[in-house]
């Protein structure tokens, strides 16, 4: 809080509404020096060694399989419609019984992650 020491006619103390700026300068100054100094050191480089993969890449399927849950939770798989309980068999048929292969599973926006 500031007061204005100017001769008052009323003889009353009146209170200025400004704020007092220094502080907040040398605050600003200090941060800035100390982000000076910290900036350069924060560009070190650190060699990493890291290990080398010796794994070979995932191959991708030609006709990847999909499994589509529809809004009112039906099944389709690929375009056709598939009832819940022939699922398994649809899915042995068109995998050739290969229970390897990956599956991508599909939803549209509204169906919730618990359903």
């Amino acid at each position: 809080m500031a007061v204005s020491l100017r001769d008052p006619q009323d003889g009353d103390v009146t209170e200025l509404s400004e704020i007092n700026v220094t502080p907040f300068i040398d605050v600003m100054l200090v941060l800035l020096i100390i982000f000076m100094v910290a900036a350069p050191l924060s560009t070190v480089d650190v060699a990493v060694d890291l290990p080398v993969s010796s794994a070979p890449p995932q191959a991708r399927p030609d006709k990847p399989i999909f499994l589509s849950v529809k809004p009112d939770l039906t099944l389709a798989l690929g375009n056709d419609d598939v009832p819940r309980g022939a699922l398994q068999a649809t899915l042995d048929r068109q995998t050739n019984g290969d229970r390897q292969q990956r599956i991508f599973l599909r939803a549209d926006g509204v169906v919730a992650y618990r359903d």
